[in-house]
């Protein structure tokens, strides 16, 4: 908890404008991301490239970006700019080539923070559909760890209000968490035979 509060510490401080912040965010994690984007792209200066460009629109875009976890800001980045870069760099048989190092997520630590940004943002992707306050509930519980007391003090609402929204939005994810599994195994299954 200690770590997740200086987190938030860190993401305030930046919003105002803090290079100390901004140091010690990039002091903190550039390694790290910069590991995870070198085992996919087996690239030295691509994996630098890749992660200087997130710090400097880390920056550029501080006070703009709404950063709840700083993990899963950072590595879900690190994951898009490594796949954009795959896409705008090698031809396809080249890519699916690459595929295998993709599966290996339990591999390390790092990768898992990736898995894990990966299904957050799956689940956020499925939570876009309901009302803004279901979402903002459901990530209270679930990322956040807020017990229902607290989340219904601090909506207003009571605790079966609560119980109410979660419910509605552990559904919706549910369902989308389904259909994307569903569309990316018709995708997949052609590959694996």
């Amino acid at each position: 908890m200690t770590d997740n509060f200086e987190n938030e510490q860190l993401i305030e401080a930046l919003q105002g404008g803090s290079e100390d912040a901004f140091t010690v965010i990039y002091q903190r994690y550039w390694y790290k991301m910069f590991l995870v984007a070198y085992r996919k792209l087996q690239s030295k200066e691509a994996a630098e490239e890749i992660v200087q460009d997130i710090f400097m629109r880390l920056w550029r875009e501080r006070a703009t970006d709404r950063i709840i976890n700083l993990d899963y800001y950072l590595f879900s980045a690190v994951r898009y700019e490594v796949v954009d870069h795959i896409r705008g760099n090698i031809s396809k048989e080249a890519y699916l080539s690459q595929t295998p190092d993709f599966s290996a997520l339990g591999e390390c630590n790092i990768e898992n923070q990736i898995a894990l940004s990966e299904l957050i943002t799956a689940i956020d992707e499925g939570l876009h559909i309901l009302p803004e306050k279901s979402q903002e509930i459901f990530k209270l519980y679930r990322f956040e760890h807020w017990p229902l007391a607290r989340i219904a003090k601090h909506f207003k609402l009571s605790e079966k209000a609560v119980e109410y929204h979660l419910t509605k939005a552990t559904k919706s994810v549910r369902s989308y968490l389904k259909q994307t599994l569903s569309i990316l195994l018709a995708f997949v299954s052609p590959f694996l035979q």
